[in-house]
């Protein structure tokens, strides 16, 4: 496969630098295109889910072969796209627009230094776990931007409630993933997989010596997604839907499009860093199983991509003092005194980089 990549890179490359401009839009659309499929599909795998989970049945009309209703989805966004976008009389038209545009575009910018296997990545960027905080921490600004250019009561406290919320959790992620840094000793994602390789398999992983950091990541991930059971900032029973309750049609789309963005994102940068990303889980001795291959990153994406929803199903919301009491009180310190921990076993060698 990474043959066959790289001879069609070398391809392009022969034409200059128009080669390089086709290549590159190439790379983005096999990234963008699956990812906007992915949502698609995400939302109906939700949607059925959590209708097996309250004994009913959720969509099974629309392309209802064997009662999935697969095409469920793909009418949603078309009745979405083709809906009329209702610009409220007193708010900001340009910011109103603008604001969707900077939730998606920081959710769909991360994935370019996600790598697929080892090799396989749009952007091997040294320092990419880096730039995943920065980027990941501007999402925030579009969720503030369209409480505040709707001019709207009832988005302002959305929108003030997930500046809060994003802010205290994404300290926490943070600080777990100075831990995945300290073990790895590198911010190149590839490397950290790689370091996470060994004769052992599952052992080897850095969720066993960091499974404090592990569940806190993924918990933080939850937190800054607004995803129940932390979805205060969009809270149908208390402010209507939250910040983008006066968005409709397209605008709506893409703030949808970008949270699920973000929750297959999450999912793949836990599985990535935590559970050793395309490596197997079984030890060397099981020949065949133990190879690394490119579709076990996808399995344990999809297992925490599931656990967003079985979240969902279970648990009901919590306050707003419950979750900033959780953040602050709790998911901080901890993560501040596993990085002395995590340092120690570095520094003791306890962490077996390679096999």
């Amino acid at each position: 496969m990474l043959e066959l990549i790289a001879m069609i890179r070398e391809f392009f490359l022969t034409f200059g630098s128009l080669g390089l401009v086709v290549w590159t839009l190439i790379k983005i659309l096999v990234v963008t295109l699956p990812l906007i499929i992915s949502v698609a599909f995400y939302t109906l795998l939700e949607r059925k889910v959590i209708g097996w989970m309250h004994v009913r049945q959720g969509p099974q009309f629309i392309g209802g072969i064997f009662g999935i209703g697969f095409i469920q989805a793909f009418a949603d966004v078309f009745k979405m796209l083709f809906k009329e976008l209702i610009l409220p009389s007193s708010a900001s038209p340009f910011l109103y627009r603008l604001a969707p545009l900077i939730a998606l575009a920081p959710a769909f910018a991360a994935w370019a230094v996600i790598p697929f296997s080892d090799g396989m990545v749009l952007a091997n960027v040294n320092a990419g776990l880096l730039m995943l905080l920065a980027l990941t921490s501007m999402s925030v600004y579009g969720i503030i931007l369209a409480g505040w250019a709707s001019n709207s009561k009832y988005a302002m406290l959305g929108a003030l409630r997930s500046a809060a919320q994003v802010v205290s959790y994404e300290i926490a992620m943070g600080f777990a993933l100075v831990g995945v840094l300290v073990a790895a000793g590198s911010m190149n994602l590839t490397e950290i997989v790689n370091a996470q390789a060994g004769d052992a398999g599952a052992l080897e992983w850095f969720a066993v010596p960091l499974f404090p950091l592990f569940i806190i990541y993924f918990i933080s991930g939850v937190a800054e997604t607004n995803r129940a059971p932390f979805d205060v900032a969009e809270g149908e029973s208390e402010i209507v839907a939250g910040f983008h309750v006066e968005y409709s049609g397209s605008a709506f789309a893409i703030f949808f499009l970008a949270e699920y963005a973000n929750m297959i994102l999450v999912s793949f940068l836990a599985s990535l860093l935590f559970l050793g990303g395309w490596l197997s889980p079984f030890p060397s001795s099981m020949g065949w199983l133990s190879h690394p291959w490119f579709g076990w990153l996808f399995i344990k994406a999809f297992l925490f991509a599931f656990s967003f929803v079985w979240f969902r199903a279970s648990f009901p919301r919590y306050r707003y003092d419950q979750i900033m009491r959780l953040g602050w009180k709790v998911f901080i310190p901890l993560t501040i005194f596993w990085i002395f921990v995590t340092a120690l076993m570095a520094y003791n060698n306890i962490f077996v980089i390679g096999s």
